[in-house]
């Protein structure tokens, strides 16, 4: 297996190479156990927020980021877009979304509850990567159906076109591959 040697704010990782299709390869970077890598960049992260009253992100990789963010901004809770409907779920919203990391289509859904905490609150949306930006897409619209003020659209790091996206806070670059005949890779800009 070969890897990519990965550095943000003085840690090293290695991240494998995972293949998503379509002749597109990622540097797998997957926070969820990561604690030394979140209390890292949560701190910086935050510094580059907005005041903003609720924080939401989508399941599941954004979750323990989203949770030491509000952590550390003194907040109680924060909101979670599930990936499928639950029983528990009452008067849901729910927007349809396709990211590079996703191979088929899938519903993000909000329960009614959480939709009235978020309405008319200034939210930030979090997230470990956002790539091309469809996933951060459904969320916010997810988030201003429910009546939001989306003032904030944060990741660790960014992809793609959503590097050069004024709207996007990031902490690094972080790169896309196509596969080489010889084995080799080349780092990508676009999709498109």
């Amino acid at each position: 297996m070969q890897y990519f040697d990965f550095e943000i704010m003085g840690l090293k990782r290695k991240l494998p190479f995972v293949n998503v299709g379509d002749n597109l390869v990622l540097a797998s970077f997957v926070v969820l156990s990561d604690t030394e890598l979140i209390r890292t960049v949560a701190p910086e992260l935050l510094k580059r927020l907005p005041e903003v009253d609720l924080l939401m992100t989508a399941e599941a990789k954004g979750i323990c980021l989203t949770y030491e963010l509000s952590r550390l901004l003194g907040m109680n809770e924060f909101i979670v877009a599930r990936k499928s409907r639950k029983p528990y779920m009452q008067n849901p919203v729910s927007h349809s979304v396709r990211s590079v990391t996703t191979r088929k289509e899938q519903q993000l859904w909000l329960d009614g509850c959480d939709a009235e905490k978020i309405r008319g609150k200034r939210v930030a949306l979090i997230d470990d990567v956002i790539a091309t930006g469809e996933s951060l897409e459904a969320l916010e619209t997810l988030a201003t159906s429910a009546g939001a003020h989306v003032v904030a659209r944060a990741a660790i790091l960014a992809e793609l076109e959503s590097v050069h996206r004024k709207d996007i806070i990031f902490l690094k670059e972080h790169f896309v591959f196509r596969p080489n005949p010889d084995g080799t890779l080349t780092p990508i800009e676009s999709l498109t």
